[in-house]
């Protein structure tokens, strides 16, 4: 087994192959290391491009079509063989020269995740810099995973928690978050940041809104991932009451003589009614789907980092929860 594996994801990169495993192997001379270069669909001459400047620490992973940036580095994860996994843009912007340092701090106070803060950014304000501090801003608040820039690829991670980040669709972003829900033990660094060179950036403005539905899922899988009935269970008597509440007064009127067919509030005591039995009943099922997962697959729903006995570390486990 290698000491690390750098994983680098490109697309429609052929100007950038050959400067971008120059600087690698300038900057991970003194460390036994693999890259493996996964190729997302490129229509152009990457994939010729990675072959010619391939030497025999380089492994090109091509996928059938463009799966995304999250299938792209689970590809890589999943055919690296490193102690320790990095993960580099394929653009030059990410400086691999960063690595070596990020990889002894790791190793040295016992992290689980190092990850890149990319201090001085030298992208546009307005369509990338401002958008990514909001978007920064909104997944520290709602996910409680206080890390200053998401946005940055570079980092290192054990094998372990690389290997059960689960990234789907474009969860990318949320590594931090996804690694979080393993117990992993994250820091973050300050690291260089270069203009793209050559080729052209793959993300626009419209990034912003698939970033907020996947905010949604990751405040969902770090609060309620192992208890869905306190989410919908809560959500459901709340509504519940209220409309048994609605039509408890509406009830008392009817009583009293007062017409109260068609009246608005009665039509919205019945939605909340109904809305809360679903509610409920959403929670229970989602409960057991829980439960059959865990049971199903004998997974087990803790993650224990080391064992100690008598004062000495005897092994460190892997029982890993997603």
């Amino acid at each position: 087994m290698r000491e690390l594996s750098v994983v680098i994801t490109v697309m429609n990169e052929e100007e950038n192959i050959k400067p971008l495993l120059e600087a690698v192997r300038g900057a991970l001379g003194g460390i036994d290391y693999e890259v493996i270069l996964v190729d997302d669909g490129s229509t152009d001459k990457t994939i010729p491009a990675i072959v010619a400047n391939s030497d025999d620490r380089t492994v090109l992973v091509e996928l059938r079509k463009n799966y995304g940036q999250s299938t792209a580095m689970t590809a890589g994860i999943d055919h690296s063989r490193g102690r320790y996994v990095a993960l580099l843009d394929g653009d030059l912007q990410n400086d691999p020269t960063d690595i070596p340092a990020m990889l002894e701090l790791l190793k040295k106070e016992d992290w689980d995740v190092v990850a890149g803060n990319r201090k001085n950014r030298k992208d546009g304000f307005i369509l990338r810099k401002l958008p990514s501090r909001i978007a920064n801003a909104l997944i520290r608040r709602m996910t409680g995973v206080y890390i200053r820039d998401y946005g940055c690829t570079l980092k290192v991670f054990k094998r372990e928690i690389a290997e059960e980040l689960g990234l789907y669709g474009e969860l990318h972003r949320f590594i931090p978050v996804l690694a979080k829900l393993q117990g992993a033990r994250i820091t973050q660094v300050d690291v260089k940041h270069h203009p793209r060179q050559f080729g052209k950036s793959k993300y626009g403005i419209n990034r912003t809104f698939k970033v907020m539905s996947d905010l949604i899922l990751m405040v969902f899988l770090r609060k309620y991932l192992q208890k869905p009935m306190h989410l919908f269970g809560t959500i459901g008597f709340i509504s519940f009451g209220l409309g048994a509440l609605i039509n408890l007064y509406l009830l008392t009127l009817k009583i009293m003589g007062h017409d109260i067919w068609g009246k608005p509030l009665l039509i919205l005591g019945l939605i909340l009614l109904l809305g809360g039995i679903q509610f409920i009943t959403i929670g229970i099922v989602a409960d057991i789907n829980v439960r059959t997962y865990f049971e199903s697959q004998n997974k087990k729903t803790y993650t224990i980092r080391k064992i100690f006995r008598a004062g000495k570390q005897i092994e460190q486990q892997r029982d890993t929860v997603m």
